[in-house]
């Protein structure tokens, strides 16, 4: 018995041992695999801003102090952004850490489409369809760039304030009578996004005269501040609905406690890995994927008032990230609705969120569920909108 107990403590030894140095090992792969994301992303902007310089240098008919003066206003713009990453901004006065948020944030959209324009340039070049001469000292190219880059942004931004209505209609044995909702995500409200544009978006709302209002989290852009100093909860107060929302990674990286205050100031009923039931509405809303450790779908279900044998509700999930869309089928729920990939803001990014997620943007199903995937009503960052849209879903539930 005692040569038992002895070979059953030294298994358990060495198999605590195994597993000890294999989590010793991986932890370091995983630094490692962090540190070269972390450095990809930080030399990739820095790689394209030299090859935007170099190019902005030949291309300009001044001198060299001129020249300067150019790069250094364009490198500097974008280091702004920072600010913002930083929270340097909150320490400023509300008009210029606005102005510091928008040229910062700007600047990367900006910068991506005049990359985007010398590579094709360059390749006219090489292929012998573009002269030489054309991007070296020339005034006639300078402007044809300044105005292609002032027409495309003045038209993005014109774009993003126009604000799409998509409606959907769907009918259910579950619904006793016809109800209406307004469903929005991504409103990212913050130094860009403040108190009086949030009141055009609250009028629109309104005039739908919807039943209920969910928001599928990213209500909070990054900082607190201006929410707090606009009195931004007020706006949420004319609703004409009662407002259900999950939370968004967004509410994770402004701090988590402030933004449930904050939705506690502005009525909003927060489901946070929690259901309710709301006439024949059962509303689940998932805590953000952020927090690694939510509840599973699964588990939030076994809780959730929604599967009453002889009244069962028709449920709406509220998951602000669309990833693993299964989940959702397998659990039968009905609908669910996400944001979080803005469809990528603009064009060519709107093609990498196609590639990430199932469904990046807009109508899916899988099964008996149905999905809806939003690009956002605001947007984070510079307020351009090029291949992609602001919009606010209404959802018509008939019988």
């Amino acid at each position: 018995m005692v040569n038992n107990e002895r070979i059953k403590k030294q298994k358990n030894n060495t198999r605590f041992m195994i597993i000890r140095r294999k989590r010793i090992t991986f932890a370091p792969k995983i630094l490692r695999m962090k540190m070269m994301w972390m450095l990809a992303f930080t030399l990739l902007p820095l790689l394209a801003i030299a090859y935007i310089s170099w190019h902005v240098w030949c291309l300009l008919p001044l001198s060299w102090i001129w020249k300067t003066l150019a790069i250094v206003l364009m490198a500097g713009s974008f280091l702004l952004m920072f600010a913002g990453i930083f929270r340097s901004t909150d320490k400023m006065p509300m008009p210029l850490a606005t102005a510091v948020y928008e040229i910062g944030t700007s600047s990367i959209f900006i910068l991506l489409y005049l990359f985007m324009l010398f590579v094709v340039l360059d390749l006219g070049r090489l292929v012998r369809l573009i002269s030489r001469t054309l991007l070296y000292n020339n005034w006639w190219m300078t402007g044809g760039i300044a105005f292609f880059m002032v027409a495309l942004f003045v038209y993005g931004h014109l774009h993003y304030k126009h604000k799409v209505r998509e409606e959907l209609t769907l009918k259910s044995e579950k619904v006793s009578k016809p109800v209406k909702l307004v469903m929005v995500s991504d409103l990212h409200l913050g130094y860009h996004n403040q108190r009086e544009e949030f009141h055009r978006w609250v009028d629109l709302i309104n005039a739908e005269k919807p039943d209920l209002i969910l928001i599928a989290g990213d209500i909070v852009d990054g900082s607190m501040r201006p929410l707090k100093d606009q009195k931004m909860y007020e706006e949420f107060h004319r609703l004409s609905a009662p407002v259900y929302a999950c939370l968004g990674n967004h509410e994770y990286f402004s701090g988590e406690p402030e933004a449930q205050q904050f939705y506690r100031d502005a009525n909003i009923h927060l489901l946070q890995d929690s259901a309710t039931v709301v006439g024949d509405l059962c509303i689940i809303g998932r805590d953000d994927r952020t927090n690694i450790h939510r509840k599973s779908l699964g588990k939030i279900m076994s809780l959730a008032p929604c599967s009453l044998p002889l009244a069962p509700k028709y449920t709406i999930l509220l998951d602000h990230q669309p990833y693993h869309l299964e989940q959702a089928e397998r659990q039968h729920i009905d609908f669910q609705f996400s944001g979080h990939t803005h469809h990528g803001q603009v064009w060519p990014i709107s093609w990498i969120t196609e590639s990430i997620y199932e469904c990046a943007f807009g109508a899916h199903k899988r099964g008996h569920t149905n999905y809806y995937v939003s690009s956002g009503l605001g947007i984070w960052g510079g307020k351009f909108r090029i291949g992609t849209r602001s919009e606010y879903v209404v959802l018509n539930l008939q019988r």
